[in-house]
């Protein structure tokens, strides 16, 4: 069977979620400008996606209505899951990516590490203290749902450790950053024209 050019194929995706409790849809490109809009309810929750399309080099569109009156947690975690399902659907059988990302990011006093394996083994090891019980209105404890979420539908393995920080916004947006990083490093479409799946099974 022929395989498609992963240098030539369109690595992106859309894809809407709606339950009960949310409607979420999610536009993702993975070779795009680092473009976008996310509107999901939660303003910090939309900053910090910004983060994570503009170092990544992601073009994302997010919109989300939620049942925030009861509060943040079903469409912080909605997003995750929708997020990683057009990270698997755009990422296809990942032939030509590179599979493994890790990185390191600063902010002022903070400092956060992500290493991403894109192995279709689900998996959330997330370490480190948020110094505060909210960061912009979001409670902290939203920030491991979102990933575990996205981990979960991604079909992703992620280590997220805050290795320190004394401002619970600058450790949130640090962890961010490395995750965009990382991620966009496994992403990345391996040089010289290899398009085999970055596995010795053949298959991930």
């Amino acid at each position: 069977m022929k395989k498609t050019d992963s240098k030539s194929a369109p690595r992106r995706a859309e894809i809407l979620r709606e339950t009960g409790e949310t409607r979420v849809r999610v536009s993702l490109s993975l070779d795009g400008a680092g473009e976008c809009d996310s509107q999901s309810g939660i303003p910090f929750l939309d900053h910090m996606l910004s983060q994570v399309a503009r170092h990544g080099g992601f073009d994302l569109a997010l919109s989300a209505q939620g049942d925030l009156e009861v509060d943040a947690h079903h469409t912080a975690e909605d997003c995750g899951i929708v997020l990683g399902q057009a990270l698997a659907k755009a990422l296809g059988d990942k032939s030509g990516a590179a599979r493994f990302g890790h990185a390191y990011a600063p902010l002022d006093e903070a400092l956060a590490r992500a290493v991403v394996d894109l192995s279709g083994r689900p998996s959330l090891t997330f370490a480190g203290r948020i110094n505060r019980e909210q960061v912009g209105g979001m409670d902290s404890d939203l920030f491991r749902e979102f990933f575990q979420a996205l981990a979960n539908h991604a079909g992703a393995t992620l280590h997220l450790d805050i290795l320190r920080g004394v401002n619970a916004h600058h450790q949130v947006e640090a962890l961010f950053k490395a995750f965009a990083l990382a991620l966009r490093a496994a992403t990345r479409l391996r040089a010289g024209g290899d398009s085999r799946p970055p596995s010795t099974k053949g298959v991930l």
